[in-house]
């Protein structure tokens, strides 16, 4: 595909790629632990020696450079192998959603032309459809007629390193941000990005003999961002194949964890673990939080009762506009998402695509060295996702709407698609979460703009409230409402069992809507 846009230079250039970093780490020490997950446990060398088998079994059956192989699973120590592997072959991995629907994933596979597809047996009734695609199928846990057994094909693969050159402009991964509904678009990563984003391994300690616990699935970038830079740093991951809060801590203190990538709505779960201050988390040096801001006084929970650093990132998959806050440099500041990266510049501009004032709100549009190298076969998707400064330089478009305060941090409002337009004023529904928040009764809220003939749209707020409770949505509602000011009150509050949420913890708004749009 073509490159339409360039990316800013990083203050320094890396020298070497992900792949023959990696290879050099088990080289330099091979006994010592590399990939962990459940009884498995791969040396470097070990794991070396398997990232070799894959790739050369997808050689031998003819893969090309940047040919597409797709991953369907659970977090696994296969998982690692197979991505690592690809990569090694000179392939592109493509991780793709377990939350997506069959015509999702059919879409996706479709989109990218994968030649292959490693698949478990948990996620067989999502993809009936392979069964007519021209795909070669390799199941990892199970046998079934039309599928190749993952382990018998790691043993006959020869051990050898097929050396395949890689190029800075050769396809990484591939990334689907559409994984429910809608039409998938494919985030394509070059080598050249992800190398970029390897400054981070020496400042944030992942070379220095980390454990680095990921608990995310690692079809997400979420969990990519922190799985490569403890392998570029020679260090060992952790990977939990489900999320669970009471596991996790168990986990941390018995394998005495030093990093941990972390999404909001573990953070929570993890914090409101009963004999949570029972739990040895000495070792923790380094804690993570990223996918959704983090509630302030969720950090503020962090900050006091569990050990280590906590490093919040604001960004996109797609790169470009990156901010960092360290929260316990800046107790003051949890209500933002901190201040840009180094080498990262991000503007804020309105609906005509001019730069606004200060501290006034705008969308948030981003420029780095970490940028995509374009949606997959759609640089008409892409030049759409650009907008371009006085100089010609492209930035982001994040779709999220932000300020900066005073001393220069990121204090976002709301996703442009969710911001609420109520008889012509714009509504934040992060503002109105807040308030619903900050009532001790309830435990999880969302509110969504609905039809309204009077207004064009009005806020609802859906809420999940704490068991015991006999307060009403009626109670709720009226006790926010005297918390916010005429134009913004909420015309209703719902009680709901569950809020629905992606597999990193996004509230699914989309889902949320549609029940009142159907009809409108």
């Amino acid at each position: 595909m073509t490159q339409i846009f360039k990316p800013a230079t990083p203050e320094t250039e890396p020298g070497t790629n992900i792949v023959q970093k990696v290879r050099e780490n088990a080289a330099a020490h091979p006994a010592k632990e590399a990939i962990v997950c459940g009884d498995t446990r791969l040396t470097w060398s070990e794991f070396d020696g398997r990232i070799n088998r894959i790739a050369n079994l997808l050689l031998a059956a003819g893969l090309q450079k940047r040919d597409k192989i797709a991953v369907l699973s659970p977090n696994s120590a296969a998982y690692a192998e197979i991505f690592m592997g690809t990569l090694r072959a000179g392939g592109c991995i493509t991780p793709l959603s377990t939350m997506a629907s069959a015509d999702a994933l059919q879409k996706m596979l479709t989109d990218c032309g994968a030649t292959t597809i490693f698949l478990a047996a948990q996620y067989r009734d999502l993809v009936p459809f392979i069964d007519g695609m021209n795909i070669r199928r390799i199941a990892l846990d199970f046998n079934a007629d039309g599928f190749e057994n993952y382990e018998s094909l790691m043993a006959q693969a020869d051990t050898t390193d097929p050396m395949i050159p890689i190029e800075w402009d050769d396809h990484f991964n591939l990334i689907y941000s559409s994984g429910t509904t809608g039409t998938p678009k494919g985030i394509l990563h070059n080598h050249w990005m992800r190398a970029v984003q390897m400054d981070r391994v020496e400042p944030n300690g992942y070379a220095d003999n980390a454990r680095t616990m990921l608990s995310t699935p690692l079809y997400s970038n979420t969990t990519i961002v922190a799985f490569l830079p403890t392998l570029y740093g020679g260090s060992t991951v952790h990977l939990m194949g489900k999320f669970d809060a009471r596991r996790f801590l168990e986990l941390v203190e018995k394998e005495r964890i030093t990093h941990a990538m972390l999404v909001p709505v573990q953070y929570k779960r993890i914090m409101d673990v009963p004999d949570f201050d029972s739990f040895d988390l000495s070792s923790v040096k380094m804690k993570f939080s990223t996918s959704a801001p983090l509630r302030a006084d969720v950090k503020a929970d962090v900050l006091a009762r569990f050990p280590g650093t906590l490093m919040e990132y604001y960004g996109l998959t797609e790169g470009g506009g990156v901010t960092v806050l360290l929260a316990h440099d800046h107790p003051d500041k949890l209500h933002t998402v901190g201040k840009p990266a180094p080498g990262v510049t991000i503007k804020l501009i309105d609906a005509e695509g001019n730069e606004v004032p200060q501290g006034e709100v705008g969308e948030i549009v981003g420029r780095s060295a970490s940028m995509m190298a374009g949606y997959y076969g759609r640089d008409d998707l892409t030049a759409v996702y650009i907008w371009r400064d006085e100089n010609g330089d492209a930035y982001f478009r994040s779709g999220d709407m932000g300020s900066f305060d005073k001393d220069g941090f990121l204090v976002l409002s709301d996703r442009k698609k969710d911001m609420i337009i109520s008889g012509g004023l714009n509504i934040y529904a992060n503002d109105l979460e807040l308030i619903l928040l900050a009532d001790p009764d309830v435990t999880d809220a969302a509110v969504i703009g609905i039809p309204s003939d009077a207004w064009g749209e009005t806020p609802l707020g859906l809420v999940v409230l704490r068991e015991g409770t006999t307060r009403t949505g009626d109670d709720i509602c009226t006790q926010a409402n005297t918390k916010l000011g005429k134009s913004h009150r909420l015309s209703a509050v719902e009680v709901r069992d569950v809020l629905p949420r992606s597999s990193i913890g996004k509230i699914l708004k989309k889902e949320l809507r549609a029940p009142y749009w159907e009809k409108a």
